[in-house]
């Protein structure tokens, strides 16, 4: 029997995750109570309607019961008759703090509204569960659709290696730091189309203006000197634990330079197989 343990921080996304299984044809359940999860298999597979995948979210809501959940994931590792994952779901506290804020919801461990010491007391009670999770989601800049495709190819795939994802973004100086990036990279000393009366008011989307950054000795320097840089690191990043690294490209406005290299990038390693994703924060 296929299990999956879903898991993670109070709005990351586990119950868009949850979802995802359900449209699977898993049978989910929603915050049961640990001891009761190797109850209800036995039941499942000894039973007249017999059901060979199931997924069930666990989280801190469970209170007390949560405490129990240490005994039964080691029962299940131990069960010669099930494939047993863990899925946790993450996302950055500004990201959190932003949902919780919509949605008009205080966070589970806070009496009031959402804060970073909720979270991050909810981050210190996880911490071990999430260190034995097969793969870890970061949802800070992901739509529904694309936490979808995430969990399309995690479930297509069954190792920690394959699971890794290069996250390549753009962004405007101007405009403000991005909190989600683990790299930040300045590529403003590349020569700048929006001082060329042709290219000013396109974007690094078009053809004419990424033939222009890329042509540029400089830039093709910089793109094969990361490129390796990435290669060499990822295992590293893999060996240590970190399911994913965010590469932000950033220049003036977020328009030409840093869209182009974000572009480049990408194509260049989804061509090579890696899972990679895209996002041009000021387009």
């Amino acid at each position: 029997m296929e299990v999956v343990i879903i898991t993670g921080l109070s709005g990351a996304g586990k119950t868009k995750a949850s979802d995802w299984f359900e449209d699977k044809g898993y049978y989910c359940i929603d915050n049961m109570p640990p001891a009761l999860i190797k109850n209800f298999i036995e039941l499942a597979m000894t039973g007249k309607r017999k059901i060979d995948k199931a997924a069930f979210v666990v989280d801190i809501r469970g209170g007390e019961f949560f405490g129990d959940l240490k005994e039964m994931l080691v029962s299940l590792e131990d069960d010669i008759n099930i494939d047993f994952k863990i899925v946790f779901i993450e996302a950055s506290d500004e990201a959190l703090i932003r949902r919780f804020n919509e949605a008009r919801r205080s966070h589970p461990l806070s009496a009031s509204s959402t804060t970073r010491e909720a979270i991050q007391e909810e981050r210190d009670k996880l911490s071990e569960l999430r260190s034995h999770a097969n793969f870890v989601i970061d949802t800070s800049t992901l739509k529904v659709a694309e936490l979808n495709s995430e969990l399309d190819k995690l479930f297509s795939s069954k190792t920690k290696d394959d699971s890794f994802v290069l996250n390549f973004m753009s962004f405007g100086y101007k405009h403000g730091m991005p909190t989600e990036a683990d790299w930040v990279l300045d590529v403003r000393f590349i020569p700048n189309p929006y001082y060329v009366a042709s290219l000013k008011k396109l974007t690094g989307n078009n053809k004419k203006v990424a033939q222009y950054v890329m042509k540029q000795d400089i830039t093709k320097e910089f793109v094969n000197r990361v490129q390796e840089i990435i290669r060499r690191l990822v295992p590293c990043y893999v060996k240590e634990g970190k399911y994913s690294l965010t590469i932000a490209f950033g220049c003036t406005g977020g328009q030409h330079r840093s869209v182009t290299l974000a572009n480049a990038f990408y194509k260049m390693f989804s061509d090579e197989g890696w899972r990679v994703t895209l996002e041009h924060r000021e387009l």
